[in-house]
């Protein structure tokens, strides 16, 4: 390794401001190593991925654990790397400034926070909350992290467009710097959520059916592949597998 952490930050930020980027999600280091050998120019961690990967369910993970994981892939690599952090493990917005703070210790460029609580939403207020006191800790830092504030209300199926877009002018506007609304697909929804929250960038998870090039001509600055990978992965493995069991062969 020869970058730095601050020099990988001021790449990742570069990066966001130069747009059409691709980023993928490894879960361990054997696939970061892969991803990092494509070509990628920075990449996110999955917590759905990493959680699979050691035969857990989505957000079933400890705080500690994913701090470790974000450690190890911070460490093994040149490249920028953006954390998925859930709702940041914390209730309370002093809980999740520790979070965040902890976060960035473990070498993060970009730190992605939701508004998910259990299957729903935060109440909007508290959100909002919760991002500005995100925005602060990083401030407090010193650090130049990026904040991803994302909205989870297509995936919890407990918002529509226009609450998720509200949400997210709000999360902009209480220190976001990139926004974030997983699930959403359609070219007009798409484009109703870069236009609300211009010139701030956009981050669209990258569906089965959609092209990156097409949401980069929308205005979309980032796509990310969440758990697609992961499970591209192990229906490879679970192919190879069956072929073994229950024909003698591999594939």
């Amino acid at each position: 390794m020869t970058a730095t952490v601050e020099s990988r930050r001021a790449t990742f930020r570069k990066l966001h401001e130069q747009g059409s980027l691709i980023l993928p999600n490894p879960w361990d280091l054997g696939s970061l190593r892969r991803i990092e050998a494509l070509g990628a120019k920075a990449v996110a961690t999955t917590s759905a991925g990493f959680a699979e990967a050691k035969g857990r369910e989505d957000y079933g993970m400890t705080r500690d654990e994913v701090l470790a994981h974000l450690k190890e892939l911070c460490s093994a690599t040149d490249l920028p790397v953006n954390a998925d952090y859930e709702s940041g493990f914390a209730d309370t917005t002093r809980e999740l400034s520790e979070s965040v703070r902890l976060a960035i210790d473990a070498g993060v460029a970009g730190v992605s926070i939701e508004d998910r609580e259990g299957k729903g939403l935060y109440p909007k207020e508290i959100a909002v909350e919760r991002i500005r006191a995100a925005r602060q800790a990083i401030v407090e830092t010193g650090h130049d992290v990026l904040l991803v504030a994302r909205c989870e209300g297509f995936l919890t199926a407990t918002a529509d467009l226009t609450e998720v877009i509200d949400r997210l002018k709000a999360y902009s506007n209480a220190g976001g710097d990139v926004l974030y609304a997983p699930g959403v697909s359609k070219r007009a929804d798409v484009k109703a959520v870069v236009d609300a929250v211009a010139p701030k960038p956009v981050n669209v998870l990258l569906l089965p059916g959609m092209q990156a090039k097409e949401m980069f001509d929308l205005g979309v600055c980032r796509v990310s592949t969440g758990s697609f990978l992961t499970d591209a992965a192990w229906k490879g493995l679970e192919s190879a597998a069956r072929s073994v069991l229950e024909e003698g062969h591999l594939p």
